[in-house]
């Protein structure tokens, strides 16, 4: 059922309609200014870089880009010499160059999928064709460049197709035409740089009038303002400048305050959405004369330093969407050490980052004093982030991440039915994993796959999810989920939580005894109404996805990676029709591991994970609880 529109939300959807159709038939004229060297000097950037592996990646993705061979999301997407700039070259469909608002872009059978489409409208390619050109000095990346926007001003007139639908993606794009023009302010000719101003220009006019506010009034809207007041800061001579300054700072400082929880984590409740919440709050702070939000941003920080751990990789809970707010390129689980070190740097705090992260963002944001040798930083400890529902056990190189918290707000359209998941990590090998994302609205029967309870390391109860499916962004019937108990000491994490949805109740204990290398879990399902003379029987699966080969040891045990044990006791099956996605629009086959039972509840089922190989695991069932004897050690959990 629609949702009940305030007159004050009519009122602005109507004067913005107006805008929109007025400035579609008369776009907006700026007359030429003058942009602001407010960001470090490009040229002292690339002397500090020289030499470096970060301008050897540079070059040869640069080479690869000149053939129109981009590296998007997972994958390669070869145009072929002529770009077409509203084609989804997955499905091969494309749009017609019209009014915006008359493009169905959120339906796939006739537009192809939007994220394939803006990801390469984003022109961040052009950022590193330019960090290119100033590296090796030679004019044909400049050339591309060139080549390339006069294509796209051709193909995509202001108001017109679908590049102009999703605010968000204006504002990327305006930001990445900033970072052209500041980079190439001594490449480009006087007219080059003229025409790239005046469509930044009609760009900022569109943002102004199509922010989020009401439509997506989370990551969206923040994008949006933050390039809406660098617009402002960074070409003061518009009529228009200090409106955007004034209207883009007060939101981004709204939002700071509305999308960050008291822990610091962003509301949205997924990992890979904070880091691209903390870059946007980093470059605004960047360019602001001073941070009115260095406490909250801190605390964001410390939050993703948690999140990526010793081995400082993100276990993705919650959608990832595979773009990036600054240098898109690299493995995706390895974003958030380039979002940290520009953290340490700029709040001047310590946080977990080596020297080879500090090339790819902080360095272009901060200029070339920030690239020192960082300061080693000891052991973190365990944290729990209660606001959010997040626990972080570490102990030396070992991480375990358990999600205790509810879906994010309004329809929960980032979450993932994956409350009581927990992902698992030693050094850098993946014991347990998260089976990613892997599309938005390229098909939606693998969107509700992949962002379903079966592909999280939690219970499935009867096969059904922990909420209803309601379009791709929408869930109804989400449920109750309760952090009940967290311990943390040298020796032993010991965690509760609880899941309630659908008439059905999921207890789940952990415990991380550290020195041991054990992880122990106790799952309890029941009915949280049980009426009378009820005897039904339910299938109960506790499910588990590895992030490395398995080995099937004896009946029950069953080796992941090259010496983690996982034990189980009851019926267990092992099959590769699990699947994982590493990066937005790709997927791949995954050993799946799973311990059934067909029960009438209360049920209780167990399993014990041994960092240190096997080990003679032994299971007894206690009343609504589990005695595991451990090489002739007891713990009770329940």
């Amino acid at each position: 059922m629609p949702r009940k529109r305030s007159s004050a939300e009519i009122q602005f959807r109507l004067r913005q309609e107006a805008f929109n159709l007025h400035s579609y038939f008369r776009p907006p004229v700026a007359l030429p200014v003058v942009m602001r060297p407010l960001l470090p000097p490009a040229k002292d950037v690339v002397e500090v870089l020289r030499g470096t592996e970060f301008e050897q990646e540079i070059l040869a993705t640069a080479d690869q880009i000149l053939q129109h061979r981009f590296p998007l999301l997972g994958g390669i997407v070869d145009t072929g010499p002529e770009i077409e700039w509203r084609r989804d070259y997955a499905s091969n469909l494309e749009t017609k160059q019209r009014y915006f608002r008359f493009t169905p872009y959120l339906d796939a059978s006739r537009a192809g999928d939007h994220k394939n489409i803006w990801e390469l409208n984003r022109h961040q390619h052009l950022v590193l064709l330019a960090q290119a050109g100033l590296f090796s000095g030679d004019d044909k990346y400049w050339k591309e460049i060139n080549s390339q926007l006069e294509s796209w001003f051709t193909q995509n007139a202001y108001a017109s197709g679908i590049n102009w639908t999703s605010a968000l993606e204006v504002a990327f794009r305006a930001l990445n035409w900033v970072w052209l023009l500041h980079l190439g302010r001594d490449k480009f000719d006087v007219e080059t740089r003229q025409k790239l101003a005046h469509a930044l220009f009609q760009h900022g006019c569109h943002l102004e009038k199509n922010l989020s506010i009401y439509f997506s009034p989370n990551t969206h809207l923040l994008g949006e303002a933050v390039a809406l007041h660098a617009i402002g800061t960074l070409f003061p001579g518009w009529e228009q400048s200090a409106r955007w300054v004034q209207l883009g700072g007060r939101i981004v400082q709204q939002e700071m305050d509305r999308q960050v929880l008291e822990d610091g984590a962003h509301f949205e409740q997924s990992t890979y959405y904070h880091v691209y919440a903390v870059d946007m709050f980093l470059f605004h702070a960047v360019l602001c004369e001073s941070n009115p939000y260095a406490a909250k941003l801190t605390k964001m920080a410390e939050y993703l330093e948690s999140l990526l751990g010793p081995a400082r990789k993100l276990s993705f809970f919650g959608d990832d969407d595979g773009g990036r707010f600054f240098h898109p390129y690299g493995e995706r689980d390895q974003f958030g050490r380039a979002t940290l070190a520009s953290c340490a740097k700029l709040l001047k705090i310590e946080l977990a980052h080596d020297y080879d992260d500090l090339p790819p963002q902080a360095v272009w944001w901060l200029g070339k004093k920030v690239l020192t040798k960082p300061n080693p930083t000891g052991p973190r400890p365990s944290r729990v982030f209660r606001k959010t529902g997040m626990v972080s056990s570490i102990w030396a190189d070992v991480h375990l991440l358990f999600d205790v918290g509810p879906f994010g707000p309004w329809t929960g359209g980032h979450s993932h039915a994956d409350a009581l998941s927990f992902t698992l990590r030693k050094g850098t090998e993946e014991i347990l994993v998260d089976a990613g994302t892997f599309t938005y609205v390229g098909d939606l029967a693998q969107r509700d796959r992949f962002r379903g309870t079966g592909a999280h390391n939690t219970i499935q109860i009867d096969r059904q999810d922990q909420a209803t499916p309601a379009g791709p962004f929408a869930w109804d019937g989400r449920p109750e989920v309760e952090l009940l108990e967290f311990k943390a000491s040298d020796e032993e994490d010991f965690v509760v939580a609880e899941c309630r949805y659908k008439g059905f109740r999921h207890r789940r204990r952990l415990l991380f005894r550290k020195r041991e290398g054990l992880v122990l879990i106790c799952d309890l399902i029941d009915a949280t109404v049980t009426a009378p003379g009820d005897c039904l029987e339910h299938n109960v699966e506790q499910i588990w996805h590895a992030g490395s080969d398995v080995v099937l040891v004896q009946p029950g045990i069953f080796q992941i990676g090259k010496s983690t044990c996982l034990q189980l006791a009851g019926n267990t099956e092992f099959a590769f029709d699990g699947w994982r996605s590493r990066a937005f629009g790709e997927k791949e086959h995954n050993p799946i591991i799973r311990q059934t039972r067909h029960a009438k509840f209360p049920i209780v089922m167990p399993a014990a994970i041994s960092l240190t190989g096997k080990k003679q695991i032994s299971f007894l069932a206690i009343g609504e609880g589990i005695e595991f004897t451990v090489e002739g050690r007891k713990f009770r959990l329940g």
